[in-house]
């Protein structure tokens, strides 16, 4: 790896300067529909199928899918029986990014594939809907704003709460000053993530592409249940927990409230973050922490402190202001707005300056992810970027968030971050017990397989 121990990421978002590129996709007449390639058709990805056929402008024409026994289903449940045309499949994203029908590319993969997938479709000339968190490391994320801007491509991050009329008018209340001077946000993450049981290495299906779904990761063995190893233990969903793939609860939840927070209280990148994590309740085959509590600080527009707290549990737990299970909830000089969901807010002020009790003072409701599948495309077919509601940069910022939490915690430092360069200034690698200088570079930047390699060069 060509990064230091001392480095951990060495320019700022606004020293990204890259030469424009002509962009190689479609011109698209009046009527004309931007045909969307999904990849992944499992779990979310079912969720884009229907999302991006909700969409008058758009049409799903393909599918991409590691895993070849999906096909029939998702192509009876939201094509035949809709009498709608058959997508082309594929198992392999490079088929599709060849293929001159195909406009742009949802990606719903595990997170290890979302950056790389995302570079190759802006090489390849296609438009990306990149899944959050837009990263698997921070190295990735300016890689990813690097070809987004040289490649003139519409990326849009999976951030979809950033559509919603609800959201963006509660958003706009915390700008406009209606609690005062807002000096917090909590985020809180709590999810039924129960005992996954424990793992051992086995033989994948006949029908999984296991190469192709390993994709950029370091080379892994398949691993089944004990229990019943004829079923595998991480793969379809509970990759999020093994480190190689996923970010856990944090990257994969927690990513849309750290992301709500940093837009509320008008923030990028933290200058302290601390964080403490552990495996809790269960002895499973889970690798990254399912209980953790972070806390960045960062300095805000008016030069003044803001404190930001994220909250992961994945068992029972209360619900908090407004029904908040996950959500995010900013704190002003004059009361309180809470995001309970992704489609808005509940704003609370006291009658009087003293009052224990607060009362509900506005509130509004408004809008699901259509909204930011309708805004992927109107950029698509507009060709500008600047109307885009979750542009890459700001994927890149809270998907960070997740990765300084987690190294944190990992490490068990706090971390001292230059907030211009993201770099961490504090930590000296080699002091940290059992960590090999290879081992600390792996908190960084990943070593990527052959063939799969995010480039220093996009």
């Amino acid at each position: 790896m060509s990064m230091s121990r001392r480095r951990f990421l060495g320019t700022t978002a606004s020293a990204v300067i890259v030469a424009g590129a002509m962009a190689k996709g479609r011109v698209f007449g009046a009527n004309e529909r931007v045909n969307v390639c999904v990849m992944g058709i499992n779990g979310r990805g079912k969720s884009h199928i229907k999302g991006f056929g909700a969409v008058t402008q758009a049409r799903v024409a393909g599918l991409c899918e590691v895993d070849a026994t999906l096909f029939d289903s998702r192509v009876e449940e939201y094509f035949t029986r809709r009498n709608l045309p058959k997508p082309k499949t594929y198992a392999d994203i490079r088929e599709a990014l060849d293929d001159k029908d195909i406009d742009a590319i949802s990606t719903a993969t595990p997170n290890h594939w979302h950056s790389l997938a995302t570079i190759w479709a802006c090489q390849a000339g296609k438009d990306m809907y990149v899944e959050k968190p837009m990263t698997h490391n921070i190295y990735e994320g300016l890689k990813v704003v690097e070809a987004a801007k040289k490649y003139n491509r519409i990326v849009q991050h999976g951030t979809q709460l950033r559509s919603n009329p609800g959201f963006q008018e509660g958003i706009q209340l915390l700008k406009d000053g209606f609690i005062g001077d807002v000096y917090m946000a909590r985020c809180v993450c709590y999810k039924w993530r129960g005992d996954i049981g424990k793992g051992v290495p086995g033989e994948p299906p006949s029908t999984l592409r296991w190469d192709l779904w390993q994709g950029p990761a370091k080379e892994q063995p398949f691993m089944v249940k004990v229990s019943n190893p004829k079923e595998g233990i991480y793969v379809p969903y509970f990759w999020h927990w093994v480190w190689e793939y996923g970010n856990g609860d944090i990257g994969n939840q927690g990513v849309h409230q750290l992301d709500a927070a940093r837009w509320g209280l008008g923030v990028n990148t933290p200058y302290r973050v601390s964080s403490m994590g552990g495996l809790f309740l269960w002895d499973d085959a889970k690798q990254v922490y399912n209980v953790s509590s972070s806390s960045f600080m960062f300095k805000g527009q008016d030069g003044k402190d803001k404190i930001m707290t994220l909250e992961v549990r994945p068992w029972y737990t209360n619900e908090e202001m407004g029904g908040t299970s996950f959500g995010v909830m900013f704190y002003g000089s004059e009361g309180v707005i809470t995001f309970p969901s992704y489609s808005g807010y509940i704003a609370y002020k006291c009658k009087k300056f003293g009052d224990s009790d607060m009362v509900e003072a506005q509130k509004r409701m408004d809008g699901d992810d259509k909204n930011h599948y309708q805004n992927f495309i109107d950029c698509v077919l507009s060709r500008d970027a600047s109307k885009i509601t979750a542009p890459p940069i700001e994927g890149h910022y809270s998907s960070a968030l997740s990765h300084y939490a987690l190294t944190g915690a990992r490490i068990n430092r706090v971390l001292e971050i230059n907030d211009q360069t993201g770099e961490i200034t504090n930590v000296d690698w080699s002091s940290i017990p059992g960590l090999t200088e290879e081992q600390a570079g792996l908190y960084l930047k990943r070593d990527y397989r052959e063939g799969f390699e995010v480039p220093e060069e996009v």
